[in-house]
């Protein structure tokens, strides 16, 4: 049979209905396959971009705390103190190390970044091992950190400047994946992946909101020893929360129940204002004894004009504390987002600031309204502390510190540690390659008990 003849002949059959019907159906079933095989590829491709984003986002956290070590580092005056730091560098680094190995980038386009993060690695974990046999770092060893630091800030600032093209959309890790290396080597006004390779062109010679201040994870006690008064009923306790808003403002408390489980046991409460739409009302905890309030949040907008400064807010929230028999209070740091601002208020005893004891208050910056408490750990350790004086001097105190730091202010401080017990220390203030930080010395034996990096930001001061 001819070929004209057979196509005539699928002609012939395909007129007929059962078959026009089947060869219908068959495309029908290929298209379904089609489409499913597609969304199977996309969902994978999916899958795929977001392991790759978790890890690159991962591998720029660990750079920027290696940053923050390194220059860490450069003050401490400490060896035992240094050796703590360089192991946690070492492990950061490895961390960010294992994370680039992840991304779907040939070896050879970052292969001096990964040298970097190596040789950053293999430094901190020779100097950590110097260091805990009691020998502090030489001169050519603080250089050598001064330059990793310097290459770690190139390095971090590219890395968030490509953070960026990713969050944005211009860069996609599936069409990495597919197109490879040659990719890296082409200019694109869509996909600058050119990126890339300047990062490792930086390295051709070559980190809470931690907006509860740098001592944010407070003790918590057994028993706490700011919890003062008798036990109360949840009517009796309903009354300090009145007064703590003002029997004027508020039209009615509902009691909502009750919390025994904490170590703070207490009464919950919602309360309406006067003068207010039914759903701008409060949340509120107060304990059992005493009837303090534990935290409160305010539920209302916020208005987009900032007609309070942080100045101003700071100066409320002292107020507000003072006329609620919080005293002898000062702020710390603080956190502006939304147009409010979180400002920290620890305890002075004296010319002593006792960061245990604090308090958080939330301001609403259109009318300076407070809209946010928060007691826990004033409430967990605040007590009349038997403070002695120092066994050593400020001047003695300030030769502990790195002469590489030029100290701006100092003072006295109590501090909280990991084990739940308090430190009395001298706080120095300083700057070294244009970074502030804090030192804190042990009045009584001199030794290095902390360092924290401050960060200025534009919302905030904040500490690593």
């Amino acid at each position: 049979m001819s070929i004209r003849e057979k196509l005539l002949d699928f002609k012939r059959r395909l007129s007929d209905r059962k078959m026009y019907s089947i060869v219908v159906v068959a495309i029908a079933a290929v298209a379904m396959w089609g489409f499913y095989q597609y969304k199977h590829a996309a969902d994978l491709r999916q899958e795929l971009d977001n392991q790759y984003n978790r890890a690159f986002y991962e591998m720029v956290g660990y750079v920027n705390n290696v940053e923050v070590l390194l220059v860490k580092s450069l003050i401490s005056n400490n060896p035992e103190k240094t050796a703590q730091t360089m192991q946690e560098a070492w492990r950061q680094s490895n961390l960010a190390q294992s994370n680039l190995g992840q991304l779907p980038i040939t070896p050879d386009v970052l292969a001096n970044t990964s040298k970097f993060l190596t040789q950053v690695g293999d430094l901190a974990y020779s100097i950590n091992n110097q260091n805990m046999s009691g020998k502090s770092m030489t001169e050519e060893q603080y250089k050598l950190i001064e330059q990793l630091h310097g290459y770690s800030v190139s390095l971090e600032q590219s890395l968030n400047d490509l953070q960026n093209q990713l969050t944005a959309g211009r860069i996609k890790w599936g069409e990495l994946a597919n197109k490879g290396t040659p990719l890296f080597q082409k200019t694109s006004q869509n996909m600058p992946m050119e990126q890339f390779e300047n990062i490792d062109k930086t390295f051709q010679d070559y980190p809470t909101l931690i907006y509860d201040g740098p001592f944010s994870d407070h003790m918590s006690s057994t028993e706490p020893k700011g919890l003062t008064g008798n036990d109360m009923t949840s009517e009796e306790a309903k009354q300090n929360v009145i007064n703590f808003f003002g029997k004027d403002k508020v039209s009615a408390v509902e009691d909502t129940g009750r919390n025994d489980a904490t170590t703070i046991k207490t009464y919950s409460y919602t309360v309406k204002f006067n003068n207010m739409p039914e759903d701008q009302t409060a949340i509120v905890d107060a304990t059992q004894k005493g009837g303090h309030v534990l935290w409160m949040l305010y539920n209302r907008p916020i208005g987009a004009e900032e007609n309070i400064n942080i100045d101003q807010a700071k100066e409320l929230g002292k107020k507000f504390l003072d006329e609620r028999g919080y005293k002898d209070m000062v702020d710390t740091y603080y956190l502006k987002e939304d147009n409010t601002a979180i400002i920290n208020y620890a305890y002075k005893q004296g010319d002593v600031v006792v960061y245990p004891d604090l308090i958080k208050v939330k301001i609403a910056l259109d009318n300076g309204e407070i809209i946010g408490f928060e007691s826990k750990g004033y409430l967990s350790n605040h007590i009349e502390r038997n403070i002695p004086s120092p066994k050593l001097t400020m001047e003695e105190a300030r030769s502990k510190i790195s002469s590489r730091m030029e100290i701006l202010s100092s003072g006295l401080a109590i501090i909280p540690t990991d084990y739940k017990t308090e430190l009395y220390t001298y706080e120095f203030k300083g700057k070294l390659n244009d970074k502030d930080f804090l030192v804190y010395i042990n009045t009584e034996t001199g030794r290095e008990e902390n360092i924290l990096m401050i960060i200025d930001t534009p919302n905030g001061v904040l500490t690593m």
